[in-house]
């Protein structure tokens, strides 16, 4: 089964007081390439949250986002009382005046407030990896459709090289007289005796250079070969970037030893669909 390394997964969580909102987008990468953006009351828990994103994930560039959203009953500052208190004391010997205004200069005074450093707590913890596995799991199954379209368009392409195959056995069949007609056709030209068993041989060896009965044979097996992998259990980007690599090496050597324009153009062919298929392959986890 195929994934893609393209996704985006969603999660929202609510606590009293507050709401979680987990947001993962995955592009192609060769290897993983993570970026966590989590605000401080909850990054003692970033290290937990990258491995888990890691082992689930394995390849792509990942983009966490975590947002935490205050949504009231829940206080971040208070008044620090008795230093407030204080400073109204020590203001009203230095100048008389309205009360309202020695509250107003000490609220503005070092240490009038208080902010309490928020630290998560096992409840918001364990919310915090709930709604991360199941963005996790919104980002596969997103992984999972984008990688049946990916397969779709993989087995078509294979087919059409497969059957652009087809063609090349048959032009082969024709190509090969046609090479032998042509060097006799210009031995006859040059109006000189030769000895015919020696012809015989070095044109059988000249010949030789030009079948391509093992490249297509091979081409064949790693056509099937690619297939398979994509039916395994495991999505396997990198394995069937090396198959692809084979197909181009049998086809490329096809093509070398052609010498026959209709079969050229039939590489050509192959050679266009395969690129497609490379392209795409790079999305492929």
């Amino acid at each position: 089964m195929i994934y893609s390394m393209t996704g985006f997964g969603k999660s929202v969580r609510t606590l009293p007081g507050k709401k979680i909102t987990i947001e993962i987008k995955s592009l192609n990468s060769k290897g993983l390439d993570l970026n966590a953006r989590i605000p401080s009351a909850l990054r003692e828990k970033e290290l937990v949250m990258r491995d888990r994103l890691a082992k689930a994930l394995k390849r792509g560039k990942i983009d966490l986002s975590v947002y935490m959203e205050s949504t009231g009953g829940e206080r971040s500052a208070q008044l620090n009382t008795p230093v407030i208190q204080a400073y109204m004391a020590q203001l009203e010997t230095l100048a008389q005046g309205p009360e309202i205004e020695r509250l107003q200069m000490a609220l503005r005074l070092p240490e009038s407030i208080q902010t309490e450093r928020e630290s998560i707590d096992e409840e918001t913890a364990e919310v915090l990896m709930k709604g991360l596995d199941e963005a996790v799991l919104a980002l596969e199954e997103f992984r999972a459709a984008e990688g049946a379209v990916l397969a779709e368009d993989f087995r078509s392409r294979i087919n059409l090289i497969r059957a652009l195959l087809e063609k090349v056995k048959i032009q082969d069949k024709n190509r090969i007289p046609q090479v032998r007609a042509r060097l006799l056709k210009a031995i006859q030209e040059l109006e000189q005796s030769v000895d015919q068993n020696r012809f015989e041989q070095e044109l059988v060896y000249y010949l030789e250079k030009y079948d391509i009965t093992e490249e297509t044979v091979r081409l064949s097996n790693h056509l099937d070969y690619f297939e398979h992998t994509m039916a395994s259990d495991e999505s396997n980007g990198k394995k069937l970037g090396f198959i692809t690599q084979e197909i181009g090496r049998e086809i490329n050597t096809i093509g070398s030893k052609a010498n026959d324009a209709d079969l050229q153009q039939l590489v050509v062919q192959m050679k266009d669909e395969l690129e497609k298929i490379k392209e795409q392959g790079l999305n492929v986890l």
